[in-house]
């Protein structure tokens, strides 16, 4: 299926490891001129030139866009580099507020939640303000939020980056209706568990408790046992499933689709959407 995005313009943010990365590889294997974002400035050019090698186009941009200043210079790299953002993926996002643990509700402090908002909705907000006027006016765009499955179904651990993440979901409806026949669409995905360098890592600490094997793919068909995950093949979510996804509500395809959160979690929200 030809989805109409060869030549586009993307930023990817958070997009030089795990999820996002895979939505910026997806987003170039179509056609997609991505910028890649990250802090850190060698594996960020590593993931550009992981996706030129395979044939895409490729830029890349730094900066922490918890701040003013670093989300003043993604945007600035991310337009000098390509003249103008036509698909805007807010991917960035996470738990390192408290550590990257997963504490408990009540050892997550106030300091914690105003960290928590800047890194995962604000970042969104100041990357929206950057780039949204000018899809406006060139009365085409796609803004995609990517939210959690916390978001819909929050847990007792990390409360801040489960409210920070339905809050993602409630901003995203807002602005689809502030954009109402401008051109440009405004959708939330929302992975479930995803095979990432930090899940892996969390794979180790319930394999010491749950007595599981060596190997990511031993664990794995245990872990979707634990969790009871309805999906058809016993395996967790890739982050190109997440950018299969992302590319199609980028594409022209989904002109009639805005507002909307899409679950992509392999049935581990088990409630209506």
């Amino acid at each position: 299926m030809d989805l109409q995005i060869t030549a586009k313009r993307a930023l990817i943010t958070g997009s030089n490891t795990g999820i996002g990365k895979g939505i910026a590889t997806v987003l170039a294997r179509e056609g997609v001129t991505v910028v890649v974002h990250g802090r850190n400035r060698q594996r960020t050019e590593a993931t550009a030139e992981e996706i030129r090698a395979a044939g895409g186009v490729a830029h890349i941009a730094i900066g922490n866009l918890a701040t003013d200043e670093g989300a003043a210079a993604v945007a600035k790299a991310a337009l000098e580099q390509t003249g103008g953002i036509d698909i805007l993926v807010n991917n960035v996002g996470g738990v390192e507020a408290t550590g990257g643990g997963l504490p408990s509700w009540f050892d997550v402090l106030p300091e914690h939640w105003a960290a928590s908002m800047q890194q995962n909705i604000i970042a969104a907000v100041r990357m929206i303000h950057a780039f949204v006027p000018a899809m406006r006016e060139r009365q085409w765009g796609r803004v995609i939020n990517v939210s959690s499955a916390g978001g819909t179904q929050p847990t007792v651990a990390v409360p801040d980056y489960c409210a920070a993440k339905a809050a993602l979901i409630a901003m995203t409806l807002g602005l689809s209706k502030a954009l109402a026949r401008s051109g440009v669409t405004v959708n939330t995905v929302s992975p479930g568990c995803t095979r990432t360098s930090m899940l892996e890592r969390s794979f180790d600490k319930i394999a010491a408790v749950e007595g599981w094997p060596d190997g990511f793919e031993a664990r794995e068909p245990l872990f979707m046992d634990l969790g009871h995950f309805p999906v058809a093949s016993p395996r967790l979510g890739r982050p190109e499933d997440v950018g299969a996804l992302v590319a199609y509500l980028a594409s022209p395809l989904a002109t009639f689709v805005t507002g909307a959160n899409y679950r992509i979690d392999g049935g581990q929200c088990q409630s209506v959407n």
